[in-house]
């Protein structure tokens, strides 16, 4: 996989996926991803790339031309990639959005900033917009670098085992069960006893109960009863 971050703060970027597991798996070359600086593609010599939106409304925003200079120049004589552009008018990130985007190749991504991107440029490269949640930041580089993360960390080679991010939060539609290690007894708190068990069977349907209650107590939006057997239904039904 190939990713390219369009940012004005490409050291921010940079230094974050330098870092622990993704910064091995891209030492390993088994993703490669590039941070380029919009300010290096613009034609003013102060190298401005913003400007005074056509409207009464306050602030500055982000020129069409030299983020469309920096996507020409990457993407020139390739095939276009898939381009995602961090706004909070996007589509939130889902753990299923994740997985759909770490089977691409390619994907570049636009990092806004001040007040936003001129519309034009938007329209005549984005494919999808994308919000990391219903709030608004200063720019789009925390997003860009929460999406890769959660992205790459499903590519084969990065982590152990598919059972590391298979068994997590989100992925199977529930969230995760409790973990414990060791020692057995802490503060008075024994680990579950069917986890000392040896029980493969057993911690399995252990597991998945606690995910549908853990869900059912935090979560409940995320329940979809009609997948549920009549047990699990009471087991929820009867510990929340």
């Amino acid at each position: 996989m190939k990713i390219d971050i369009a940012t004005l703060f490409p050291e921010m970027c940079e230094n974050y996926f330098s870092q622990s597991v993704v910064g091995r798996a891209r030492k390993k070359g088994i993703f490669e991803i590039n941070c380029h600086n919009i300010r290096d593609y613009t034609t003013d010599k102060h190298n401005r790339v913003d400007d005074t939106p056509y409207s009464e409304r306050q602030g500055m925003l982000m020129q069409a031309e030299p983020i469309y200079r920096c996507f020409e120049q990457v993407t020139n004589g390739k095939d276009k990639p898939h381009v995602i552009f961090m706004s909070p008018q996007g589509q939130v990130l889902t753990q299923k959005k994740c997985v759909e985007l770490s089977k691409m190749e390619n994907i570049f991504i636009l990092c806004g900033h001040y007040e936003g991107v001129d519309q034009r440029v938007l329209d005549e490269i984005v494919d999808e917009e994308i919000s990391i949640g219903d709030y608004v930041l200063t720019g789009g580089e925390l997003g860009a670098m929460v999406l890769v993360d959660s992205v790459v960390r499903m590519l084969d080679g990065v982590l152990s085992k598919a059972d590391c991010y298979e068994d997590e939060s989100h992925f199977s539609g529930l969230l995760e069960y409790p973990q414990y290690t060791r020692p057995e007894e802490w503060h008075g708190k024994k680990v579950p006893e069917v986890l000392l068990s040896g029980h493969h069977a057993n911690i399995l349907k252990w597991r998945r109960e606690q995910s549908l209650l853990v869900t059912a107590k935090k979560r409940p939006d995320m329940i979809d009863w009609d997948t549920l057997t009549d047990k699990e239904k009471e087991l929820i039904s009867m510990q929340t």
